[in-house]
This record gives structure tokens, C-alpha cells and sequence, in this order.
């Protein structure tokens, strides 16, 4: 193999023909070229250049050598280039999702302002459902997520939270619940819950769908959904109830669910997501950039 600075020297040497230009051009020494020229031709068990007093001309395999790794070398410098002015956020395309409709209108708002302050990077929004967002997020397909906390996974960043909305149960529109003016957690062992997909992480299925009330009455599960929408049909049906924000008395209204206020529940907060290896410059631009829309408005 090739060590870099063997093959730049030889790229050098084979387009200028001169030692001295060679070494300028990499700002060593000309000694240096030499040496790393002769070690190469031992190694490789040729000439790769036929030099005299007056000039230096490539050999055949020498040639050959330069024909074959030259637009090698520019695919790996091009591909580098690449690489760098992504992760700067100097170009490229951000892929950011969202779940249910007040998710959406969140980050539309915060694409307007991203775009505003780099207008040399292009963001989609795209819709994921439920059962998707964690599979796109670690999978590539998204940079960013929109979602609710807590989210406990080693390969996952949490950003700062950008909304918190009361927490409120969503129930059968005739359930007896739905005249009340609110309910208590330990009033979840009276229900069947029904259940998050399970390729979202055990922290937040834990916060949304306990097993047990703050008192330890159990809860019964009941079946899970892939998407908001089955849920609330799950939920009008009569097959069980679920927490929900408070944003989907507006967003979702149904005549067969109603929402009814926690008394005692901690809100729910919302925030971004990326991968840890794909913490871009762009991304923590974007992540920026949705904070500082968010605080201009409260």
C-alpha cells in the first residue's frame, strides 16, 4: 500500500518533471522528494522515472501507475471536501421529522428561521408515524426528530425541551370519565391503557404507559398502536384510554373521544432528537435555531 505522502509525492513529480517545482509545490524539501521517490521504486521493484541531468520523464509502469491512481486521488479529496462542508453545514440537504400535526407546525416555524440564517442548506420535513421515528432516526433516513421525552438511549442525543403542554387522558367519548372535570394517575388502574409500539424506547413507554399507579395498583395493558390516529380510533371504539397533550383537544378533536385534564400528572415535554454520531454543525444549527423560535414566542 501506499503511504499519502509517497503517493503525493509521486503524483507531483509526475506532473511537473521536476524535483525541485515537486518540492515547492508540497513545501518539502527537495532531498525529501528524492528520498521518498527511490524508497518507493524499491518497494515497487521498477523506475517509475527515467531521470538525467537535464530532465525527468515518467517509465511505462511509472505512467501507468499515474494513469491508474490520479482520479483515484481526486474521488478521495472530492469525497473529503464533501465530508467537511457537510459537517460544517456548508451545504447538503437537513431531513427532520415529525409526528402529528402540532409537531409539524413547531417545525415549520423553525425551518423558516434555519433557512433564514443558512440559506445554503435545504430542509425537509417529512411525517413519521409513531412506529417509525426511532427506525428512521438510527437508520439514517432522518438527521433530526421531533419528539416527547424522556428518551434514555446511548446512541441518541436529546436536545433541550422546546414545549411542555399539560398532560390530559383521552377516553371513549360515553365513558364516565368523559363528564368529569379531571382525573388522577391512580385513576389509570380503572382502565384498560392502551399500549405505544415497541420500537420506541422502554424510558418513554415507561413515562406514557405505566404498569403500575403512583400508588402501585396495577394497570392493565391494553393493545398497542402504530399510529396517533389508530390509537384515537382504538380509543373512540372503546378499546382503552391513553395520555395525550394537551395540543390534541385542538388538533384532534373527535366526536368519539374526549379529553379530560390530569390533576396530578406531570406535563408532557417535547424536543428534538439526532443520532450522536450524526451531531453535524448543521444539525446543532437546526437544533438552535427551533430554541431560540420557541423563546422568542413565550
Amino acid at each position: 500500500m501506499l503511504e499519502r505522502h509517497e503517493l503525493e509525492a509521486f503524483l507531483a513529480v509526475a506532473e511537473e518533471l521536476h524535483f525541485g517545482r515537486s518540492a515547492e509545490r508540497l513545501r518539502v524539501s527537495t532531498s525529501r522528494i528524492s528520498q521518498t521517490i527511490a524508497k518507493l521504486e524499491r518497494r515497487i521493484g521498477v523506475p517509475l522515472f527515467n531521470r538525467t541531468s537535464r530532465r525527468v520523464r515518467l517509465t511505462a509502469v511509472g505512467q501507468q501507475l499515474y494513469e491508474e491512481t490520479r482520479p483515484a486521488w481526486d474521488q478521495i479529496g472530492a469525497a473529503l471536501l464533501r465530508a467537511v462542508d457537510t459537517g460544517r453545514g456548508l451545504t447538503g440537504t437537513l431531513r427532520v421529522a415529525f409526528v402529528g400535526a402540532a409537531g409539524g407546525q413547531l417545525l415549520a416555524g423553525a425551518t423558516e428561521l434555519f433557512r433564514q440564517r443558512r440559506p445554503d442548506c435545504e430542509v425537509r420535513l417529512r411525517e413519521a408515524q409513531m412506529v417509525d421515528l426511532m427506525p428512521w432516526l438510527r437508520s439514517g433516513e432522518v438527521d433530526l426528530a421531533l419528539g416527547t421525552f424522556p428518551i434514555h438511549e446511548s446512541d441518541i442525543v436529546t436536545g433541550p425541551v422546546l414545549v411542555s403542554e399539560a398532560r390530559m387522558l383521552a377516553v371513549p367519548a360515553q365513558h364516565p370519565f368523559a363528564r368529569r372535570a379531571s382525573v388522577s394517575l391512580d385513576d389509570l388502574a380503572r382502565m384498560k391503557l392502551l399500549q405505544l409500539p415497541d420500537t420506541l424506547p422502554d424510558s418513554l413507554r415507561d413515562d406514557r404507559t405505566p404498569r403500575t399507579t403512583p400508588a402501585g395498583r396495577p394497570i392493565e395493558a391494553g393493545p398497542s398502536a402504530s399510529t396517533f390516529n389508530e390509537m384515537l380510533t382504538l380509543i373512540g371504539a372503546g378499546h382503552g384510554v391513553f395520555p395525550v397533550g394537551a395540543q390534541a383537544r385542538r388538533y384532534y378533536a373527535r366526536p368519539d373521544v374526549a379529553y379530560v385534564p390530569f390533576s396530578d400528572a406531570q406535563p408532557l415535554r417535547w424536543g428534538l432528537l439526532w443520532r450522536a454520531e450524526g451531531a453535524t454543525a448543521r444539525v446543532h444549527a437546526f437544533a438552535e435555531a427551533a430554541h431560540d423560535l420557541v423563546r422568542a414566542r413565550t
